[in-house]
């Protein structure tokens, strides 16, 4: 019994040591080479339409959106947001709409090197990679990445495809309004309307289009656009 246990104890130990090199590795390389594929487009029913820009060639209307939608303290913080997720937490033991808290690192780590789903082995390895690229890639190359792997749409990844798809014209010349609308679905794709969205889709649009001045004047994109 005793051999056995330190047989599986190897085993276990070398399993560690074969993720940590191996995810620090991928790390490292995707700071400097676009990333080719994620799980999510692996486990897509839809074909997939996607289209690696740099962040120069992406208007910063979206970075400035999405900050207003999905991350206010994207520069302040270091990867978590804790009361945001203490928030989240809160309101969802309330009921109604289910909030994550997650800030624009976490998703980036989870859009890239995970899959979708929830359970706290999954959380764990997003927490992971989420020090880890706030730690080697910084808040630009964070911001840059999350604009080309985030799902726009059904099938659709990506800032250039989706406003290819929604607007007919290129990522690099995102109005306000376009950039707002594509920023409010992102946290379901498949159900919210980019183009022509009511209720209170459109209401919370109309927000995030007038916090886009708020953001810039503000300097809270300023660790992106520095």
């Amino acid at each position: 019994m005793k051999r056995i246990g330190i047989f599986t104890l190897r085993i276990l130990a070398q399993i560690i040591l074969w993720f940590v090199g191996v995810s620090l590795l991928l790390v490292i390389a995707f700071k400097w080479v676009p990333v080719p594929i994620t799980a999510t487009m692996i486990m897509d029913e839809n074909s997939v339409t996607k289209d690696w820009e740099a962040l120069e060639n992406i208007d910063p209307n979206l970075a400035y959106a999405v900050i207003a939608a999905e991350d206010a303290k994207f520069c302040e913080h270091w990867g978590f947001d804790a009361q945001a997720i203490e928030k989240a937490a809160l309101d969802n033991a309330k009921g109604g709409r289910i909030k994550g808290g997650s800030t624009i690192s976490q998703q980036t780590a989870k859009n890239v090197f995970l899959w979708q789903g929830g359970g706290y082995f999954r959380k764990g390895l997003e927490a992971w990679f989420t020090f880890w690229i706030e730690a080697v890639w910084g808040k630009e190359r964070i911001m840059e990445v999350y604009l080309n792997v985030a799902e726009t749409g059904i099938g659709t990844y990506g800032a250039e495809a989706g406003a290819q798809r929604y607007f007919g014209h290129s990522a690099a010349r995102l109005s306000p309004d376009e950039a707002s609308r594509i920023a409010v679905a992102l946290p379901q794709p498949k159900k919210r309307a980019v183009v022509n969205p009511g209720g209170w889709l459109l209401r919370h649009g109309n927000r995030i289009e007038r916090s886009i001045a708020d953001v810039k004047q503000g300097g809270l994109a300023a660790c992106v656009f520095d």
